[in-house]
């Protein structure tokens, strides 16, 4: 049976507030910016972003790192460091970001299954808070580079826990098929504690894990936590990263705790296992995700059988995680937030694939039209930052907004951007 409420509010950014002939976002009315800077358009409420990541840098303190890969632009570096936290980098393309935004390389965490040696070398001479190793590989890497240098590097194991959680398989990443860490089920994880000790230049600070993304039940990370727990007390780490991976409300129906939720159960858990290191988390989608809606303009509208197919001016180079995980989401009419959805349409991109769908079984009022912003709430993560030129498409602008003030961070691109790198 078809659900004709009214979107749900409290999926919208925080500073979301909606009226029978309107929606804003930190004050800023969101059909307005879709015509003051065109679709498809990242709408982030940067209050909102900014008090995750003070809430984060308070609960865990000194060394919690925000999960680079859900959201990157220099604007969010430079947010999440003056609010206290470091910043977790896997890639030399990340790095190099977080480095222009003004983030001092001692509050960069290096992740990265294949480390190249030039990462490697810049990781080491600049001084980051800690690399994270990852195979017997990246030791030897590692270990070159210090030799090199002459310089000592802090670093902690990750740890393969070898542990199943509910989610899509291609976001899990602490099980015994992931390409990640070192399996605790072999033996690797001890050893390679022992190597890193046995290293005079690699300063060992601790343990990590990461068991996936998108973990919605508490009692998920508690069993990872546990699984490692007798590794932990043996080597008892000056640090015990725990990861991140907490999932987050995408539609009505989903039940999602809080990040503090999350986080006190996970400290107090270690304070009662009798943890003695200080306990870290990699936070991502949870700082970013319900920051931010998406605003598409409607091209058309065409009854095609028993479906009504909605086609946006974005699609999968925006937003491939519908395409990739079969992610759901809502969608909602910006001009007429609180009116009955009466209208069933599945949203589709418009790009050259069947695949292209953003919201397979959404629901709008019959009034909406060909020329309206409709809008995808809870986009933060994972759309920009996987965002593609697929069919070379520009990618979209980002605006952050607040206190009636909207501000571009990241421009559209061109056409002649598409072709910057095109030397035929």
């Amino acid at each position: 049976m078809m659900d004709r409420s009214p979107v749900d509010l409290s999926l919208l950014p925080r500073t979301a507030r909606a009226w029978s002939g309107g929606t804003a976002v930190g004050g800023v009315d969101l059909v307005a910016a879709a015509r003051e800077f065109g679709t498809p358009l990242f709408v982030y409420d940067s209050v909102q972003m900014a008090e995750n990541f003070t809430e984060a840098a308070e609960i865990f303190g000194p060394g919690v790192a925000y999960a680079t890969k859900a959201f990157l632009c220099k604007a969010v570096a430079r947010l999440a460091y003056d609010c206290g936290m470091s910043l977790d980098v896997s890639t030399a393309g990340e790095y190099h970001v977080a480095r222009v935004a003004g983030v001092p390389a001692g509050k960069l965490v290096v992740h990265g299954n294949n480390k190249s040696d030039g990462e490697v070398e810049r990781a080491v001479s600049e001084g980051v808070q800690w690399l994270v190793l990852d195979s017997f590989d990246d030791i030897d890497r590692v270990r070159a580079a210090t030799s090199r240098l002459g310089k000592s590097c802090p670093v902690l194991v990750r740890v393969n826990p070898g542990v199943e959680v509910h989610t899509h398989r291609f976001t899990a990443t602490g099980n015994r098929n992931s390409k990640f860490g070192f399996p605790l089920w072999t033996g690797d994880a001890p050893a390679a504690v022992e190597l890193v000790k046995d290293s005079p230049l690699l300063d060992f600070k601790g343990l990590h894990i990461h068991v996936g993304s998108l973990v919605f039940a508490i009692d998920n990370f508690i069993s990872a936590v546990d699984s490692v727990l007798d590794l932990v007390r043996a080597v008892d780490p000056e640090v015990f990263v725990v990861g991140g991976g907490l999932g987050v409300r995408y539609l009505r129906e989903d039940d999602a705790p809080s990040f503090r939720e999350w986080a006190d159960a996970i400290l107090q858990h270690c304070k009662n296992s009798g943890v003695r290191a200080r306990v870290l988390a990699e936070p991502g989608r949870s700082m970013v995700a319900a920051a931010a809606v998406t605003l598409y303009t409607v091209g058309s509208i065409a009854t095609k059988g028993a479906r009504t197919y909605l086609a946006v001016d974005g699609g999968m180079s925006d937003n491939p995680r519908p395409l990739l995980y079969g992610s759901g989401y809502e969608v909602f009419l910006p001009r007429s937030p609180l009116a009955p959805r009466d209208k069933l349409v599945t949203v589709v991109g418009r790009h050259c694939e069947s695949g292209d769908t953003l919201v397979e079984h959404g629901t709008l009022p019959s009034s909406v039209a060909i020329g309206d912003v409709v809008s995808t709430p809870v986009t933060g993560a994972y759309g920009y930052c996987m965002a593609s030129n697929y069919n070379v498409l520009t990618r979209p602008a980002i605006v952050w907004v607040a206190d009636g003030d909207a501000s571009l961070v990241v421009r559209r691109e061109t056409f002649d951007d598409l072709l910057r790198c095109d030397l035929g």
